[in-house]
């Protein structure tokens, strides 16, 4: 999840920390090489944040939309749009995937007292027939706004 990005300091320091959602990022893990499919979603407005290899020969990419939404319906859509376009090459790619998953990304704060946002369920019904998982990701309140590499927990 790249925190850094959305994030944003409480003016004057005494104003409390807003709750927010910050962006959804999808995650893959796969056998095979993903190179070829995440330079695809790059092609169509998904940029990859990570694509690599790991020690034990699977590879892990993370991709976020190049736009920002105030709202994870937006931006899922957006991905979607894009893996249900896949030619069949690459779909096939796509459903060899071990994980495909959309992380949706949220800072906590006090404020507002009540914070919610939802998925449609025609979305919902998207995602499942992509065969991908849906995962939330709750950041804490930080002094600071931005946190450094080495402060995050490892990704998968």
């Amino acid at each position: 999840m790249s925190r850094a990005l959305a994030s944003e300091e409480p003016a004057g320091g005494n104003e409390p920390s807003r709750i927010r959602y910050l962006n959804t990022d999808l995650d893959l893990v796969s056998e095979q090489d993903l190179r070829p499919l995440t330079e695809a979603f790059k092609a169509s407005g998904l940029s990859p944040l990570h694509v690599a290899a790991a020690d034990d020969g699977r590879w892990f990419a993370t991709l976020e939309t190049d736009q920002q939404f105030s709202e994870p319906e937006q931006t899922v859509a957006v991905m979607l749009t894009v893996i249900e376009q896949l030619v069949p090459a690459l779909r096939h790619c796509w459903d060899r995937c071990e994980l495909r998953e959309f992380n949706i990304g949220y800072d906590c704060g006090n404020e507002p007292w009540a914070f919610n946002q939802g998925l449609s369920n025609s979305l919902l019904g998207r995602i499942a027939a992509a065969g991908a998982t849906l995962r939330i990701t709750i950041y804490p309140q930080r002094e600071h706004a931005e946190i450094s590499a080495g402060e995050l927990p490892p990704e998968l």
